[in-house]
This record gives structure tokens, sequence and C-alpha cells, in this order.
């Protein structure tokens, strides 16, 4: 899958790079057509955040453009430029500059957390394993407790190969990624592709054919190949909307395969791989540039709903329990149970 998504994404990389000195001056309105003009012709979200919120980039330009020309210093249009970037509420859309870094985080600030460290060691205790980053541990119900906080780090198919066959004699599996922002997607592939039997379909990519906003290549699929040790007993995925990026991606391919179930909240989505332009006075722009499809051909850019939407209550806050994860329990046990019936045990 690495090098398909190689492959597909080279047109759009050969899209990056500085912008044109001679269409625009380094001057406070020079820099901010240059912005606009970027995000107008290489982003690739505009026709589904019209759909989404009615997103309109041409009143988003008319808007800032008087801030623009009232700036007093650079400071200040940073700040314009950032206010008009985030009209795009897409996580994956940055300016960089010395005056810092601007960020869209609403995708998962204006949502309940579900999810806490502190309730997560009860859970945990002190006797956890940790490979590649990810912490794991048998529940007393003869459970398997996987954490991956992060797709930061690469994931070794042989480690993930070893820590399942640690719980290899447990009932099921709970995946816990809530509150996993992302890192490298070929870490969530790696650790998806041992929940597949066979190569599978697992969605889509394109990328930008024109400069016009629906001017997009064919769906090209893409594919998982199963590795190592393959886990084939129900799996619950637990999320909430503090996943993102590659942790959504991750739950893009997870979701249809028949053994997972997805419960906790809807992830916070950032389905598109980021791209980088610079501007003539040297600031960076970051944004999206290559859409990912889900199995049915839908963007995924503002999330995933679960299979099932559960909510820490506040009570089990209050008493040390994750209602997320003892409502995974729950749904494993049955499972257990219903399997055990049909075998006549």
């Amino acid at each position: 899958m690495i090098k398909k998504l190689l492959t597909y994404l080279l047109p759009a990389i050969l899209l990056t790079g500085c912008v044109e000195e001679d269409r625009f001056s380094n001057s406070p309105q020079g820099n901010y057509d240059a912005l606009w003009e970027i995000i107008d012709e290489r982003y690739c979200f505009f026709e589904h955040a019209k759909q989404e919120y009615g997103l309109d980039w041409d009143a988003v330009y008319l808007k800032y453009k008087p801030q623009v020309q009232a700036a007093e210093n650079n400071a200040e249009l940073f700040d314009i430029y950032g206010e008009m970037l985030r009209e795009l509420r897409d996580g994956h859309v940055n300016l960089v500059s010395d005056y810092g870094t601007t960020y869209y985080w609403d995708w998962s600030l204006n949502h309940p957390i579900n999810f806490s460290d502190s309730l997560q060691r009860n859970y945990l205790g002190n006797k956890f394993r940790i490979t590649n980053g990810i912490k794991y541990t048998t529940l007393p119900d003869s459970i398997g407790y996987i954490y991956v906080g992060s797709f930061e780090s690469s994931i070794s198919s042989d480690n993930v190969s070893l820590m399942l066959l640690r719980l290899a004699e447990n009932k099921g599996i709970i995946i816990d990624i809530r509150n996993n922002g992302g890192g490298m997607l070929t870490a969530a592939e790696a650790l998806a592709e041992h929940f597949v039997t066979e190569k599978t379909r697992c969605g889509y990519i394109q990328h930008k054919t024109g400069k016009g906003h629906d001017d997009f290549s064919a769906p090209e699929p893409l594919y998982l190949e199963p590795k190592g040790v393959i886990w084939g007993k129900p799996v619950i995925l637990l999320t909430n909307r503090g996943v993102y990026s590659s942790a959504n991606h991750f739950v893009m391919l997870m979701k249809p395969l028949p053994q997972i179930t997805v419960i906790g909240d809807k992830t916070g989505g950032g389905s598109g791989l980021p791209l980088s332009n610079t501007l003539p006075n040297g600031w960076t722009v970051r944004f999206s540039a290559c859409p990912i499809l889900d199995i049915e051909g839908n963007h995924t850019e503002f999330g995933i709903a679960p299979n099932e939407e559960v909510h820490i209550t506040p009570d089990d806050w209050n008493s040390g329990r994750d209602t997320i994860i003892e409502r995974a329990i729950e749904i494993i046990n049955a499972l257990h149970e219903e399997n055990n019936e049909k075998k006549g045990c």
C-alpha cells in the first residue's frame, strides 16, 4: 500500500513548491492573494465543505481583504491569514512563520473528551507491556486491552505478531485509540494488516488534476494485505473526537472488517493527505491535497461515526470507571457466550 500511495501522490507532489515570484509581490496584499490562490487551486475538500457547512471560498476572500489592507504589521497579518485558513475547518491546514503556527482545533475541543488517562490506569494496571509505543495487557475477564496513543512511530509487524500471540488466549481484544492525533499512515496500516485474512480493498485515493475545486482523478483503490499473526476473534475499537488524521485512517480501514465493532464517539476526521507551499515572504502553508475515501466512496474528512455511540457518564467518571471500556467488555463477553451457544458448549 505504501508504493501505491507514493504512486498516486506523485502528481500532487509536483504541484508543491514556491509561489511564482513574478505573479505575487512580497507585500501584505500580495502574500494574501498568493495564500488564497494556493488554497483555491490545490485544496481538496471545497465541495465537501460546501455541502457540510456551506463554505464559500470567494466570500472568504472578500471577508478578510479589508482586514489585510488595514493591518499595521506582520504579526497582525499572520493572525488574519490564520483566521482565513480556519474557515476551512481542517486540522491539516496550518500557516507557519516566525510568529508560530496556526491551527484549527474545533474538531476536538468543542466535543466531550470521553477519555481519561487516570481512568485508564485502573485498567492498564502496573504490569502492562509496551511494544512500538503500544501499551497492552489482559483484563480480568480474559479480554485483551491495547492502547495506541499515537502513530508517530513506525510499527513492526513482528512486534505486533508477538503482542497478538501473547493475547491469543483471550476472548477478544479492545483496541483503544482515543486521543490518538495521528502520525504516519504507514504505521496505521501496519497495525491494520493484522486483521485481514486476504488482500482486501480498504478505500480509495484521488489527486488533483487541475485548478478547479472538483478537478480530481478517478478514485483509485487502496488495499491491505495480511501480515504476520492475523487476529480473527472479536475486536472492539474505541474512538473519540481526539482521533484524527492517520488514526482516523485506521478507523476507516478497520470498521468494515467483520470482527470489528467501533464504539465511543465520532472521530475528529482529517482524511486528506497534507502538502505544503511557500508564500513570497517565506511563510509556509500546509493544506489537505489528496482525499482518501472509505470503502463505500465516502469522505471521512469530518469524522467517522461509531457502530455504537457511548460516552463516559459522570457517575462512572466519579467512581473510577470508564463507561466506554466497560461497554466494550460487555460486548466481547456477549459475543463469546453467543459463539459458545452456537458451538453447543
